[in-house]
């Protein structure tokens, strides 16, 4: 009888665990690799706790995860902030909504050619993102520096046609964000994503000749399709996203490169 009872614990033990494997939840979130993808590193044991196996798809560019999200190629991505979430979702049309928001990466301004903005000469060339809303964030960072003022009210959505003053007569090339690195070559100066910067081992807080204030509105988020931020395992995610473990990883990682927005 104690054999008969040893087998069939057995056999409810090894039923229970094929159960609770299939069970755990697959969670397909795309993200650019830094800091984004490096932050979800730190919440995958997390939620391999919870049942939620996640996996991390990474991208080069901004343009991608945002489609493959909406094509439920992924559950979430992790890489933009909500101004450029909501333009890019209104222009395509795609019901893609913040689930919350994780970080903060101010921008930067870097030069391999002068260690000020104010020796930048007359006519200097100066890259910004050629997206709308981080093409404008990066004019109101060359704004608040004194270089060119824009027109009142024009905010993220400024472009350079909206540069109303401009006594240096700076030239404003418009470069893909993930390639701006690589043009500082090429250029007097740039303004880039902190993701871009660190990528190419530039630590804003040390390399950068001219940083965004670290009250800015951009926090970086969470995006799912439009419904599914009540799905558990969204929820979960959040929530771990959202730990004092997150918090700490992001203050000792970046060094003020990259702020928590919770």
């Amino acid at each position: 009888m104690k054999k008969r009872n040893f087998l069939l614990a057995c056999g409810f033990s090894l039923i229970f665990g094929l159960s609770a494997a299939q069970a755990a939840e697959t969670l397909k979130v795309g993200a650019t690799p830094v800091p984004h993808a490096d932050i979800l590193n730190v919440v995958q044991p997390m939620l391999a706790k919870q049942g939620v196996d996640l996996k991390i798809v990474e991208f080069s560019d901004y343009v991608q995860p945002n489609l493959a999200l909406s094509d439920k190629d992924l559950d979430a991505n992790f890489f933009q902030h909500l101004p450029y979430l909501e333009t890019f979702a209104k222009d395509r049309g795609l019901k893609l909504i913040s689930a919350g928001s994780v970080h903060i990466e101010p921008m930067g301004v870097y030069s391999k050619k002068v260690k000020n903005l104010a020796d930048l000469k007359k006519r200097a060339s100066v890259g910004i993102p050629n997206d709308p809303t981080n093409g404008g964030r990066a004019l109101q960072v060359l704004a608040s520096n004194g270089l060119i003022k824009m027109k009142e009210g024009v905010g993220v959505n400024g472009t350079p046609l909206d540069i109303v003053d401009n006594p240096k007569n700076i030239r404003i090339v418009e470069v893909e964000a993930a390639t701006l690195p690589r043009a500082l070559d090429d250029l007097d100066a740039a303004v880039i994503n902190s993701n871009f910067a660190l990528g190419a081992n530039l630590n804003p807080s040390k390399d950068a000749i001219a940083i965004e204030s670290k009250d800015s509105p951009y926090a970086n988020v969470i995006a799912v399709r439009a419904g599914d931020e009540k799905r558990p395992a969204i929820e979960a995610l959040m929530k771990s996203l959202h730990s004092p473990e997150v918090k700490k990883f992001i203050k000792d990682k970046y060094n003020g490169a990259v702020v928590p927005a919770f």
